[in-house]
C-alpha cells in the first residue's frame, strides 16, 4: 500500500470516529484525563515524600 492509500484510511478512520463521538463524550473524556493527571502528579509529590522521610530515618539510625 502506498503512503498515500495509508493516509487516506487514517484520515478516514480518524474522521469516522470524531464524527461518532458526542461532544458530552469529548468533555467527559478531557475531565477524566485531567483528574487523572492531577492524581498522578499528586502520588509522584507523595511517594516523593515517602521515600525522602524513609532514607532521613535511616540516616539517623
Amino acid at each position: 500500500m502506498q503512503v498515500h492509500g495509508k493516509a487516506g484510511t487514517a484520515g478516514g478512520t480518524i474522521l469516522t470516529v470524531l464524527v461518532n463521538l458526542q461532544s458530552a463524550d469529548i468533555i467527559k473524556t478531557c475531565i477524566l484525563a485531567a483528574v487523572g493527571a492531577l492524581v498522578s502528579f499528586c502520588m509522584s509529590l507523595a511517594m516523593k515524600w515517602v521515600v525522602k522521610k524513609i532514607r532521613k530515618k535511616d540516616r539517623s539510625s
